[in-house]
C-alpha cells in the first residue's frame, strides 16, 4: 500500500493528468509529471514537471528514482518506456495492456479473444488487402488509421471500394481498419477501476452522444436496457481481468437496433465520458485511479444525482480575438452546473478546452438545462 506523502509519477500532461493531480493532491500525494510541453495543463500544477520526451533516458531515470509508483494519462506512451520504468518502479497500467489499445487491429483481435464482439471490420496493412477487407463488411463504413486516431481524427466515411482506396491513399497507406457502420440504438461506456489484487469496481454506465466523432454529452443514468448495461459491465470486467489491468479503464460499446452489444474501443486510462463523476458521484474516476494504483481500498462511486456532462470545444471561444475568450456567464449563472476548464493556452476548433456537469432531478431536466446553456454560449 502506497500511502499519502508518497510521490506518484504521471506520464502525460493533458487535462486527464491535471484532474488526476487535483485528486492526488486532495489525498495528500505529490505528483511529478513527465511531459515535453512546458505549458501542459498537468505540468502547470504538478509538484515537479520534467520537461522532456517520454523516451529520454535521463528523464526516465529521474522519474523512476523520484517516485513510488508511476501511471499514465493517455495511451500513446511507447510501450518500451513503460517496460523500462517498470524495472525500477511499479508502473500501472502495465505496458502490455497499454500496447493492446495502441493499435486498432491488435485491439479488435484481443476483444475477440475475450469472447466478445467487436464492430465488424477488415484489417488493411497493404493496398492488396483492401478488397478482402471490403468483403468482410457492408457499406456504409468508416475507414480508420490503426494507430494514433482519436476524436474523429484519422477517420473517413466510405461507401464504396473506390472510396476505401482513396481513403487509404489519403492516409498515406498507413495500416487501417475498415469498420462497418452500425444501425445504432445508442452508445454507452463503462468506466472501471481494478487493483493489483484483481478486485474491480464499475461506475454507473454513461450514455454518450457524439458530434463529428467527438464526444458532446454523457448522460447518466444511461437510457438503455438494464440487462444490456449489466452485460456491458461484465464485459468490461472480463477485458480488465484478461489484461491484468491496474488503474482506471474505459470501454466504449455500441448497442445496435437489434440489441447487439458490440465493443467499440478500449481506453487504458480515465475517460472523457467519466467526467460526470467529478460532481455527481461520491468518488470521481480520478480519485479511484489514485486508489487503484496505490493499493488503497476503492471508494464508493455511487451516483448522487442524475447528470449530463457537456464538452466544451475551442469552437465556443471567440477565435476572432487576439486572445480568444469564452462567454462563461451562462454556465456561471446556473445553480446546477459545475464548470471545469483545462488551462490550455490556445483555443482551437475541435480542441477540448473544458466541460460542465449539469445536475438535476432527472436526466431530462439536466439535458434541457445543459442544452440551453450550451446554445446560449454559442449564440453570444
Amino acid at each position: 500500500m502506497i500511502l499519502p506523502d508518497s510521490t506518484i509519477g504521471m506520464l502525460g500532461g493533458g487535462q486527464l493528468g491535471r484532474m488526476f493531480i487535483n485528486a492526488a493532491h486532495n489525498l495528500g500525494y505529490r505528483v511529478i509529471v513527465l511531459e515535453p510541453d512546458p505549458y501542459s495543463p498537468a505540468g502547470l500544477i504538478a509538484d515537479e514537471h520534467i520537461v522532456a520526451d517520454y523516451d529520454d533516458v535521463n528523464a526516465m531515470q529521474r522519474l523512476s528514482e523520484s517516485c513510488d509508483v508511476i501511471t499514465t494519462e493517455f495511451e500513446n506512451i511507447p510501450a518500451f518506456v513503460l517496460e523500462t520504468l517498470a524495472t525500477s518502479c511499479p508502473v500501472y497500467p502495465n505496458a502490455s495492456a497499454v500496447e493492446k489499445a495502441q493499435d486498432r487491429t491488435v485491439e479488435k483481435a484481443f476483444i475477440r479473444s475475450c469472447g466478445l464482439l467487436p464492430v465488424p471490420y477488415g484489417a488493411i496493412t497493404t493496398y492488396s488487402e483492401i478488397a478482402a477487407a471490403v468483403e468482410k463488411i457492408d457499406f456504409p463504413a468508416i475507414m480508420k488509421t490503426a494507430r494514433f486516431g482519436y476524436d474523429g481524427k484519422g477517420q473517413a466515411r466510405v461507401n464504396s471500394l473506390v472510396e476505401v482506396q482513396q481513403a487509404y491513399n489519403n492516409f498515406e497507406r498507413q495500416h487501417c481498419v475498415l469498420e462497418q457502420m452500425i444501425d445504432l440504438k445508442c452508445e454507452i461506456s463503462v468506466i472501471l477501476a481494478r487493483n493489483e489484487a484483481g478486485e474491480s469496481h464499475c461506475f454507473p454506465v454513461a450514455e454518450n452522444i457524439h458530434i463529428d466523432g467527438i464526444l458532446h454529452q454523457s448522460i447518466v443514468p444511461a437510457r438503455a436496457d438494464e440487462d444490456i448495461m449489466q452485460a456491458a459491465q461484465v464485459a468490461a470486467k472480463r477485458i480488465a481481468d484478461k489484461m491484468e489491468y491496474v488503474g482506471v479503464l474505459a470501454v466504449e460499446f455500441f448497442i445496435s437496433q437489434k440489441d447487439e452489444l458490440l465493443v467499440n474501443e478500449i481506453a487504458p486510462r480515465t475517460h472523457n465520458s467519466g467526467h460526470y463523476s467529478m460532481d455527481a458521484c461520491i468518488t470521481s474516476q480520478f480519485e479511484q485511479q489514485v486508489r487503484a494504483i496505490c493499493g488503497l481500498s476503492f471508494a464508493d462511486s455511487r451516483l448522487l444525482s442524475p447528470v449530463v456532462m457537456t464538452n466544451m470545444l475551442g469552437d465556443l471561444w471567440d477565435l476572432t480575438l487576439d486572445k480568444p475568450v469564452l462567454n462563461a456567464k451562462p454556465i456561471l449563472k446556473s445553480r446546477t452546473s459545475k464548470l471545469h476548464l483545462y488551462a490550455k493556452r490556445e483555443a482551437r476548433a475541435g480542441r477540448k478546452m473544458g466541460h460542465f456537469n449539469t445536475l438535476a432531478e432527472t436526466t431530462e431536466i439536466a439535458q434541457k438545462e445543459a442544452d440551453a446553456i450550451f446554445n446560449a454560449i454559442k449564440t453570444q
